[in-house]
Order: C-alpha cells, then structure tokens, then sequence
C-alpha cells in the first residue's frame, strides 16, 4: 500500500491518505445498520483511545518533526513550536466560537457557536466535522513536508499517522450515526449524516499539502499548527466526552493509553 501510494504526487497522496480516513468514519457510521445502540461503556471506551490516537499522533507525527525541520531550516526550533502549536489552537477556538454545533450526547440546550435555528442533526454533524479538520490538515501537512526531502520528515510517518488517524474516526461516525438513529431517524439518513462529517478530510488534506508545497518555509509552523488544534480536539471534546460517566473513567484512561500506544508503536515502526 505504502509503495502504491508513492508512485503519486503529495497532493493525490494526500488526497488518497484522507479518502481512506473518511471512509473508516463511513465504517463507524455503518454501525446502524446493523445495531439499533451501541454500549456506552464501550463507546466511551473507543473516545478514549482515540484521543490517545490524537495525542500520540499530534507529538510524534507532527510537534516533534515540526522541531527538528525547524532546526535544519535554520529556525528557533521552540519559538517555531510555540507559534505553530498555539496558533492552531486558537484557530480551532474560533471555530468553535462562531460555528454552531452540538456535541454528542447533549442536550440541544448545549449547542455552541453563534445562535441558530438549525436542527439537532445539522448541529452533531457540524460538531465533528469540525474536529476532522485538522485531521485532514495533519494528514495533508505530513504528505506535503516529504517533498521538502527533509530527513525529519517520511513517507513512513505520514502513512502511520493516516492509519491513526482513520484508526480514531471511526468512533466518531459511530458518535453521529446512533444518537440520530436511537431519535427515530431511518438507518439510511442516520449513515448519510454520520459519513458525511468525514467529508470535511479531504477538503483540508489537499489543502495543507498544496499549501506546504507552494511555500516551504511554513513547513515546520504548518506541522505544529495542526498538532496545536489535534490537541485542542482532544481536551475539548474526546476526554471530556468520554468521561461523562464516573463509572468508565479507569476504563477510558487506560483506553487513552492504548491508543497512544498503538499510534506510538505505528509512528515509530513505520517512520
């Protein structure tokens, strides 16, 4: 698969990279069709280690090579890192401000963003399509720097971090597909909707990887960018998420280990 995709430019590598990780979300979604619920204890299992996924993936796949790229182009390698990193946070805080969405498993009450009249369907697909962008951004970074034949950055590592991340989507379709269908929502519409957050991947691969291509030097901000707003994914929505119930937390701490250590282990092994 790796040499499959190699024979390509980093744009249609990163485009075939975030078809894949849309697809596991698509996988994740398809669970209505053949249950009508998912256990919680597992669900918030599966956030767990997904966020672990999130983290392992935001350090070694992109924070850490961001800092070695910084330093072989002749950069402050932490001032580079502290840009980057908080600069993707803050945009992801934005986004989160102005953009209406509801997270799963609350209330319509809940919803965040600017106020509006959009249905409780609109609003829990919005709220993990806008955690799949910088996803597909991270995966779309990572293709684009291994043009810049830098040593830091590897075709290994980029394809690790894909498999991670289509790894940790595929809760996240599940997440939007179930809470619609247990609402009375038909198995078909359910799917459509809880595929259609991954949708987003594509979109921000191409266009991180066309972007790194076009102007080099932001290779290292861009990598640390989007570890900066995986991050913030992750302590905004996915832990806290996950520990709704008092009950999972042993669980889903060791689950979020788990899932560190499986992208730890690809990160490392492939790249």
């Amino acid at each position: 698969m790796m040499t499959y995709i190699q024979q390509f430019d980093p744009v249609m590598q990163a485009l075939l990279a975030t078809l894949f990780t849309w697809g596991v979300t698509a996988a994740g979604a398809s669970l209505v069709f053949f249950t009508g619920s998912i256990n919680q204890r597992f669900m918030d299992g599966m956030l767990g280690f997904a966020a672990g996924v999130m983290i392992a993936a935001s350090f070694w796949s992109l924070l850490a090579p961001g800092i070695e790229m910084a330093g072989q182009m002749g950069m402050v390698p932490w001032l580079t890192a502290v840009i980057g990193f908080m600069g993707g946070g803050i945009f992801m805080r934005l986004c989160d401000a102005f953009l209406p969405h509801l997270h799963p498993g609350l209330a319509l009450s809940k919803k965040e963003g600017v106020k509006t009249s959009w249905r409780r369907s609109t609003l829990l697909v919005l709220a993990i399509t806008l955690h799949n962008i910088p996803e597909g951004l991270a995966v779309g970074v990572a293709f684009g720097a291994v043009a810049a034949g830098l040593p830091a950055a590897t075709i290994g590592s980029a394809f690790a971090l894909a498999i991670g991340i289509g790894l940790q989507n595929f809760p996240e379709g599940t997440a939007v597909s179930m809470p619609l269908r247990r609402e009375g929502m038909g198995r078909g519409k359910a799917f459509l909707l809880g595929q259609a957050s991954g949708m987003v991947e594509p979109v921000a691969g191409v266009l991180g990887a066309y972007f790194v291509l076009q102007m080099q030097t932001i290779l290292p901000y861009a990598l640390c960018f989007a570890a900066g707003a995986m991050i913030f994914v992750v302590v905004e929505e996915l832990i806290p998420t996950s520990q709704r119930n008092e009950a999972h937390i042993d669980l889903v701490t060791m689950s979020t280990m788990a899932g560190f250590s499986v992208m730890m282990i690809l990160d490392v092994a492939l790249g």
